[in-house]
């Protein structure tokens, strides 16, 4: 069985920027179901389909596979839900951890998440001075909630 453990923060300040080039994401929901998503991306010239099970805490189950990048194009312009989740990925290694910095576009404009997946929950991470406030419980914050209820509309 395939498992993710991960923690997400806001970032509290710009200082992460410019540890390297970031890459362009498109990703969309086939499902958004609260017990599983089904989810198209496409990273750079690769794409991805990918099957992610309810979160308890920091875990949940996650499969992976990579498809032909043209499917997955296929897939995002044609059947997945709108709005598309379109973000620069940036990836900095701090304190020995590699930290995923997610600069959001479109309906998302003006987020800015930090996630670094774990070995387990319970593994000791140093924070890098750049991050925020911890919303890994938040379900707001996760990628298929943004496509449901974008940023955007956050202050409506």
């Amino acid at each position: 069985m395939g498992i993710e453990i991960e923690r997400k923060f806001l970032t509290a300040s710009e200082e992460w920027r410019g540890f390297g080039e970031g890459a362009d994401y498109r990703q969309g929901y086939l499902s958004t179901d609260a017990e599983r998503t089904v989810r198209v991306r496409t990273a750079g010239e690769r794409g991805y389909l990918t099957i992610k099970g309810s979160s308890v805490g920091a875990t949940r189950t996650e499969y992976e596979y990579e498809i032909p990048v043209e499917d997955a194009r296929e897939l995002l312009d044609e059947l997945c839900t709108r709005p598309l989740i379109e973000k620069r990925r940036f990836r900095i290694l701090y304190a020995d951890l590699t930290w995923e910095v997610d600069e959001f576009f479109g309906e998302n404009h003006g987020l800015v998440l930090a996630e670094v997946e774990l070995a387990s929950e319970e593994q000791p991470v140093d924070l890098p001075p750049w991050i925020g406030e911890e919303v890994t419980g938040d379900p707001r914050y996760f990628n298929a909630s943004l496509v449901e209820r974008p940023f955007a509309t956050w202050g409506a």
